[in-house]
């Protein structure tokens, strides 16, 4: 083998290796979003953090991706997953709902509400919004969340599902009203 064919050899590997690479960190849908893509991209992230698996959740995010969760700043995967492992820790029976607001682009804005109790059994509903930001491989690489906790009786309780994904059928927000 010439060195010219050697060379074409070595373009050609690098070339699969990084489409392999792109297919590994490709989290479909990718930008630019429709409203169906937007709605499907909002769903996944919901079905995810409802598994309550913080290495798992982190894996949709750039590896330097910037977030701002309530007061907090975090910085790449690594903090994610430990942000993630502490707040499943505290916030016990954790079940989310999210909805898209808005998207544009490679930008979607979601409202969401969760349901949790603490270790002392007192339940809460948390409200917020997320602004997320992707990048062309669909991996969020901003996330600006504002959040605010409503303690709720028991009985006040709208998430009562299994542990894990929402079921299809169960109601939306907008259909809870919420």
């Amino acid at each position: 083998m010439n060195s010219i064919q050697s060379s074409e050899n070595i373009d050609h590997d690098r070339r699969q290796l990084s489409a392999i690479k792109g297919q590994l960190m490709s989290r479909p849908p990718l930008p630019p979003f429709t409203a169906e893509t937007a709605a499907q991209k909002a769903r996944l992230a919901e079905d995810a953090w409802n598994t309550r698996d913080p290495a798992r959740v982190a894996q949709a995010y750039t590896a330097d991706s910037i977030w701002r969760n309530r007061a907090e700043f975090i910085h790449g995967r690594a903090e994610i997953e430990k942000f993630l492992a502490r707040k499943w820790n505290r916030e016990l029976d954790y079940r989310l709902i999210k909805e898209v607001w808005t998207f544009r682009e490679n930008r979607i804005a979601v409202r969401f509400a969760y349901e949790w109790h603490d270790d002392s059994g007192s339940w809460f509903r948390s409200y917020g919004n997320e602004n997320w930001e992707f990048d062309a491989e669909g991996l969020m690489r901003r996330r600006i969340a504002s959040i605010n906790d409503l303690p709720i009786k028991d009985s006040e309780r709208k998430y009562h599902w299994p542990l894990g994904r929402r079921p299809d059928d169960h109601p939306s927000l907008s259909d809870l009203g919420l």
